[in-house]
Formats: C-alpha cells, sequence, structure tokens
C-alpha cells in the first residue's frame, strides 16, 4: 500500500490542505454578509438619539417660548401696588388666613383696539361691573359678590392720573374707577366692606370677547327675543350660543331688557359667568393643554394685574387652586340693596343684611344662597351694630353683635354655577 493514502490503520488519509482550504473558502464567503451589521446597527441608533434628541429639545425650546409669551402678555399694575402702598395703616387687616379676595374690575374704557365701536373715547374709564371674589381657604367654595355701580358710597381723596388729590366724597361707586383708576376702587370697596382686598383684575371688553371665543361660545336660554341697539345686540328666543361681540352684548344689555335696571344686568352677568365657569370644567379646558393655551393667551392678553399675580405662574396656581371647587360651590349674588332714598336711579345698601354679608366673607364663613329669594335677617337682628354707610361697625361692636350666635346664617339671592344660564 502506498504511504501517501492509507495509514497504518487502513484508514484513508485526508488530504493535509483539504480542511483548511475548505475551512479559508467558508471564511471567506462569510466575512461579507456578517461583517457590516453591527456598523450599520450603531448607524442607524446614533441617529434615532439625535432625532429624540432635536425633538425633545424643539418641544423644550417652543414650550419655554409659549410660557415668555403668555408671561409676558399680562400687564402690571405698579401704580395701584404704589399708592395702596401709602394707606397700608388705614387698609383692613385679613382675617381669615388662607383665604383670598380678588377684586375684579370690568373696565368701560373705549381707548385700545376693537374698543371704540363701543363709543367715543374721552380719555377716562369706568367700572361696568367690580365682583369681589372670594376664594375659601380650604379651597372648597369660591363667592362672587357684585357691587352695583349706581351704588351711593363714601369715596375716599384719590390721586388722579394728572397726579392731583381730589376731595372725599359721596357718589355713586363707579365714580372711584374714573377718579382714581384702581386704587381708588380698591380703597373705597374696603371702606364699604371692612375686606382686605388681597388681588385685583381689570378686564377690558375686547379681553371679554376673547376670552367667550376662546371657549368656543357660552350656552344661553331667552324667554323672549332681544333687540337693544345700543348694546349692538338682536337675538332671537331660546336656547342658543353666544360668542365674543354677542356675548359682551348681553352682559352689557340695560335699557330693552327687563325694567332696564342695574340689578337686572347684574342677575344676567352673574348667570352668564356661572354657565362660563360651568363650561370650562365640563369640558375639561383646565386638563387639556391644546384646549387650554387659547384660554391663557386670551386672559393674559386682556388683563391688568397687581404685582403679586402678574405671572403666568401666579395665575395657574390661582386656576388649579379652583379646579377642584365643584361648580355648585362657585356662588353668585349682589351685595343687598334698594333704590337710593333721595334718587330712585341710584342704590344704597339694605342693613343688616350687607354688613352681615360682609361680616361672613372677612371671616370666611359659608355664604348661602337661593333663588328668589330676599335677604333673611336673623330673628332680632335690628340696624343697631350693624355697619354705617361704610360697612364700618357705627358703635365699635361687632356688625352683628345685636343677634344670638345661635341664629340661622342668612340667605342671599343667588345662584350657583351648576345652575348654568338655562336652569
Amino acid at each position: 500500500m502506498d504511504s501517501d493514502v492509507t495509514d497504518s490503520a487502513g484508514t484513508p488519509a485526508e488530504p493535509p490542505e483539504a480542511e483548511p482550504e475548505a475551512g479559508s473558502e467558508a471564511g471567506s464567503e462569510a466575512e461579507p454578509e456578517t461583517e457590516p451589521e453591527a456598523p450599520r446597527k450603531r448607524h442607524w441608533l446614533r441617529w434615532t438619539a439625535l432625532g429624540c434628541s432635536v425633538v425633545v429639545l424643539a418641544a423644550a425650546g417652543t414650550g419655554w417660548w409659549l410660557y415668555r409669551k403668555l408671561d409676558n402678555n399680562i400687564t402690571t399694575d405698579t401704580d395701584a401696588a404704589a399708592e395702596l402702598l401709602k394707606y397700608e395703616k388705614e387698609r383692613p387687616t385679613p382675617v381669615a388666613m388662607g383665604a383670598q379676595n380678588i377684586l375684579l374690575i370690568g373696565s368701560d374704557t373705549r381707548s385700545g383696539v376693537g374698543n371704540t365701536k363701543y363709543g367715543k373715547d374721552k380719555g377716562t374709564q369706568r367700572s361696568d361691573t367690580t365682583i369681589i371674589l372670594h376664594i375659601a381657604a380650604g379651597r372648597s367654595s369660591a363667592t362672587a359678590v357684585s357691587i352695583p355701580r349706581d351704588l351711593m358710597v363714601n369715596i375716599p381723596s384719590c390721586r388722579t392720573s394728572g397726579g392731583n388729590r381730589t376731595q372725599e366724597m359721596f357718589a355713586q361707586f363707579n365714580s372711584a374707577f374714573e377718579i382714581g383708576g384702581t386704587a381708588c376702587t380698591i380703597r373705597t370697596v374696603e371702606r364699604l366692606t371692612a375686606i382686605r382686598i388681597d388681588h385685583h383684575m381689570v378686564i377690558d371688553f375686547r379681553g371679554f370677547k376673547k376670552m367667550v371665543d376662546a371657549v368656543d361660545g357660552v350656552e344661553i336660554c331667552l324667554k323672549e327675543p332681544i333687540d337693544d341697539k345700543d348694546a349692538k345686540l338682536k337675538l332671537p328666543a331660546g336656547r342658543q350660543t353666544l360668542h365674543g361681540e354677542q356675548a359682551l352684548g348681553f352682559v352689557r344689555a340695560r335699557k330693552t331688557l327687563g325694567n332696564g335696571s342695574d340689578t337686572e344686568r347684574m342677575d344676567r352677568q352673574q348667570q352668564f359667568l356661572g354657565a362660563l365657569v360651568n363650561k370650562v370644567q365640563s369640558n375639561g379646558v383646565l386638563l387639556n393643554p391644546t384646549r387650554l393655551y387659547p384660554v391663557l393667551d386670551a386672559a393674559t392678553k386682556s388683563i391688568t394685574t397687581d404685582p403679586g399675580l402678574d405671572s403666568l405662574r401666579d395665575l395657574y396656581d390661582l386656576a388649579r387652586s379652583m379646579r377642584a371647587i365643584p361648580t355648585e360651590k362657585v356662588q353668585f349674588l349682589t351685595v343687598p340693596r334698594r333704590p337710593y332714598s333721595y334718587d330712585a336711579n341710584r342704590d344704597e345698601l339694605v342693613q343688616p343684611e350687607a354688613s352681615q354679608l360682609f361680616k361672613r366673607l372677612r371671616e370666611d364663613k359659608p355664604v348661602t344662597v337661593a333663588p328668589g329669594t330676599e335677604p333673611s335677617p336673623s330673628p332680632g337682628a335690628t340696624g343697631e351694630g350693624g355697619t354705617g354707610p361704610q360697612g364700618t361697625e357705627s358703635d365699635g361692636k361687632p356688625d352683628d353683635a345685636a343677634s344670638p350666635s345661635t341664629s340661622p346664617a342668612p340667605t342671599f339671592t343667588g345662584r350657583s354655577a351648576a345652575e348654568g344660564a338655562c336652569s
């Protein structure tokens, strides 16, 4: 046998180069298929990470830009803050810690874009609507009290826009805003009620319309059609949704609706505001960023506020604190009033009911409202010990001292936001 063919055991001998050659060929064929896979995978991951980073940075940049835009929309009323600081010693001392009292002022100014259509700009403005918004310390309720613009009150000496000082006067309430702006209005309210005003917001016609449009309108129900040329309003009877211009006309109309009184107009304003609150909460606007942004944009562009509420964070914290308040605990009412003794076209407070209301707000006690009722004073309550024309104790005693401590709380005419405008 040839030694190069078989081994000593008779087993055929494999060619010595066969296995390496086979292995070499297999290796040379497999490497071109597997070697580029890892680099391609790493390449794809790098681009994915880069793309995600760009999206995150863009979102963060957009979010910051939107935040700055909204924050810069707000106008700060530094003049009112400086003026109020001069009278700090005469201002009421807060009674209920944690509660907040915010004065909401609707200005009837004709200046500015979109406001001139409501009349000639004479360089002055009055408070078309003034509301004390009391937010309970536990954020369990919110009570909005309208102050009639025709209410006769003592207006303190105030600084005018020209820098002069007025004399103290007895005049209708909304003159305070015309004479001395926000600071004068706040001091007048604090004298009237002995309630410390913590913050304030001023909104004009244009701002109100934008707010209504931002929530896609507010539903109302009319028993009779409206045709009011002064308010630029013509509406059919029945259920309907009002948007900006129509909504403004509805809350401002006076002469052709009901008996033409400011009291009826305030009732209509309260109904509309209640429906607006209900719309915002029921539609989840506060929890939906895409729906919340237009509301915030409209609000921040439209308001002038004190330094304590002049940032988006401040306003957001306020809105968030009120978000959990049930609509049935958001109440609207008008301070107890009646025609003024010497002029039926003006108003005066009804005592002791007005004093009882102010006291409950000061002390952060619940206020009970019911539709179509007159304030029910506590048994035994008389005008004695109540507030005088400015809401301060006429004899130095608590303003409801004549009432037994066990007397039931009075009920005031009003409504809740849960009732809406079609209830």
